[in-house]
């Protein structure tokens, strides 16, 4: 593989700072990019720029040079305040950061969505991640390689009461996520993080898929 760059979105988060760091360590790729809100003032590698944006004004300009984008970008509707806000960042966020990086030559965007995800879901939560991956799968990307995770297990800077509840009955939960319900077992974040990275660098083509075990296989 030869040497790359990478834009990363969502880094401040639990399975975007974990894929940050699996890209720093990984020496094919020489520059990593990220946007956010802020910067990141313990991350002061060489091969890292930060840039504070707003992610709704990127243009192709801010992806140019980068062949992988990484997008974790992702709230819950108790954060965000209402179902329009939600959907602005869980899908026209990632949705305009990856038609700019196509216009900007971008070769791969990796994604994290949601188990279960689709877009005929009467849950809104599921239709909206269905529906950005419905949208994605449009763009002509080399590779589009999306990421289902079930509940994620780490501690995030922010309080999430649904996630602090699922994390603790989640060992319990998994003792019946056997067969093909083996998808909604529960992941540590970095798993997720590290996957990301390994899926850039699969070499496969066209829209990907990973559920848990694929996601395990990926970070391990």
């Amino acid at each position: 593989m030869t040497s790359r760059t990478a834009v990363v979105l969502g880094a401040s988060g639990l399975v975007g700072g974990f894929c940050l760091r699996a890209l720093v360590d990984d020496p094919d790729y020489t520059r990593v990019l990220t946007f956010g809100r802020r910067e990141l003032p313990s991350l002061t590698r060489a091969k890292v720029a930060q840039r504070v944006a707003d992610l709704a004004t990127l243009s192709a300009e801010d992806f140019q040079g980068a062949q992988d984008v990484f997008c974790a970008l992702g709230t819950t509707i108790r954060k965000a305040g209402s179902q329009a806000a939600f959907r602005h960042v869980d899908m026209e966020l990632p949705l305009r950061a990856a038609e700019q990086a196509i216009r900007a030559g971008a070769e791969q965007f990796v994604v994290v969505s949601s188990v279960g995800a689709d877009p005929a879901s009467k849950n809104f939560y599921l239709r909206t991640k269905g529906e950005m991956e419905r949208e994605l799968a449009k763009l002509p990307f080399k590779a589009l390689h999306i990421l289902r995770p079930s509940l994620l297990i780490g501690k995030r800077t922010e309080f999430r009461l649904g996630e602090a509840i699922g994390m603790k009955i989640a060992p319990v939960l998994d003792l019946l996520t056997l067969g093909p319900l083996r998808k909604y077992h529960s992941m540590q974040a970095e798993i997720a993080g590290k996957a990301m990275a390994a899926a850039a660098k699969s070499g496969k083509t066209g829209t990907l898929i990973y559920e848990f075990d694929p996601i395990v296989t990926l970070a391990a």
